[in-house]
């Protein structure tokens, strides 16, 4: 029997998330972003998209579109408490479920939609349960792979059920634009406009593959396949896996401080709840950040101690961070935690000799400790804080 995944994609996630904790926002023209000059939309009700406006537009364009514009803050903690329920709901048909981002994931209904005796009722269900239970809408896509389940869940929003199987490929996916390809950015599009591929049909027909070599490298094939609707790629469980990340792409650049700390401590309680729920405990912790103009930069080390806790994770991950030569407005920011043991095989004993260390000068080491934690330029020395 073929496989059966959905693709289950939360409509409007943030501005959703905000009205389930102010329900007078409901059916209201409302966007999430700063409120600063240089600010622009992060995510937009679809009353706001009425006005014409959508995320990455600088906010000073919305408010003139929309004069009576509600603008509010990111919520990261809430946000991540309604993604964790959101998961959660899906559990109950199974846990073959790969969490693409906060607000989406796929899952493998192979088995559960035996149990219906109409497949389709069982995407029904989940989204009405997911409505009911999390209060969010969202979409689904049915498909018999991870690519054009995605690819299903794009076309019908918000509250739509797409199906989309191998035959219907040449019908609804190759009319689509190049741009509309999932994993196709808006650089390899244009390039591959410039080619004479305008639609995901242009390419999945391509003649002479080598054209687009110089785009897609070593991916040349894999991408030509999914155009054709081919993927095998399977579905990623967290205990499948040698490390636990998490990440989150802002559509409005970040510099400032203080929130992006806020998206690292949710991020940090998204990587600690998933290696709670498989007893897994790790002490290698990376981020990972992109930039305005997708330049990346990847830092790691390695603790002595193996860990599983948000807080510990957090503690980590700033350590990088502040350590970090941050020039540039921040696009994404993600956490890993790798390195990973079953917490079982990880005995613990006391270091006495630390022990009595922290016992007999405890500022010496607090002192110690916290120095390395200073971001230059930014925190005042902690021994200055103790004069």
């Amino acid at each position: 029997m073929a496989r059966v995944i959905f693709h289950i994609d939360l409509n409007s996630f943030y501005v959703s998330a905000a009205v389930l904790k102010d329900p007078s926002l409901k059916d209201k023209a409302v966007v999430v972003g700063g409120n600063t000059r240089r600010s622009v939309v992060s995510t937009a009700s679809y009353k706001a998209r009425e006005y014409g406006i959508h995320s990455a537009m600088p906010l000073s364009e919305a408010k003139r579109l929309c004069p009576s514009l509600i603008i509010i803050n990111s919520d990261f903690s809430w946000y991540h408490e309604c993604s964790q329920k959101f998961i959660n709901c899906i559990r109950n048909y199974t846990d073959l479920i790969e969490q693409a981002s906060i607000d989406e994931c796929y899952a493998d209904m192979s088995e559960a939609i035996k149990k219906e005796e109409h497949p389709l009722d069982l995407a029904w269900k989940l989204q009405r349960e997911i409505l009911e239970y999390c209060g969010l809408q969202c979409s689904i896509g049915v498909a018999p792979n991870k690519f054009l389940a995605k690819m299903a869940s794009d076309m019908k929003k918000p509250m739509g059920i797409t199906v989309l199987r191998i035959q219907e490929v040449s019908t609804k996916l190759w009319p689509l634009k190049i741009s509309d390809m999932y994993g196709i950015g808006k650089k390899s599009s244009a390039q591959c406009i410039q080619l004479g591929i305008k639609t995901i049909g242009d390419l999945a027909n391509i003649k002479n593959p080598e054209m687009i070599q110089s785009i897609f490298g070593k991916n040349t094939t894999n991408v030509i396949q999914r155009a054709n609707g081919i993927d095998d790629e399977p579905i990623i469980t967290q205990w499948q896996v040698k490390s636990i990340s998490s990440s989150t792409t802002m559509n409005d650049d970040l510099s400032d401080y203080d929130e992006i700390k806020q998206i690292f401590l949710s991020l940090c309680k998204d990587v600690s709840d998933r290696a709670k729920k498989d007893q897994l405990v790790g002490n290698s912790i990376s981020i990972t950040i992109k930039y305005f103009d997708f330049e990346t930069s990847v830092r790691s080390h390695r603790i002595e101690k193996y860990i599983d806790k948000a807080d510990l994770i957090m503690e980590e991950v700033m350590i990088l961070y502040d350590e970090a030569e941050i020039l540039k407005p921040i696009r994404l920011l993600g956490v890993g935690l790798s390195n990973l043991k079953k917490k079982k095989e990880i005995v613990e004993q006391m270091d006495l000799f630390t022990f009595n260390q922290i016992n007999e000068n405890p500022t010496d080491l607090f002192l110690s400790n916290f120095n390395k934690k200073i971001k230059k330029g930014k925190l005042i020395k902690a021994s200055n804080l103790l004069k």
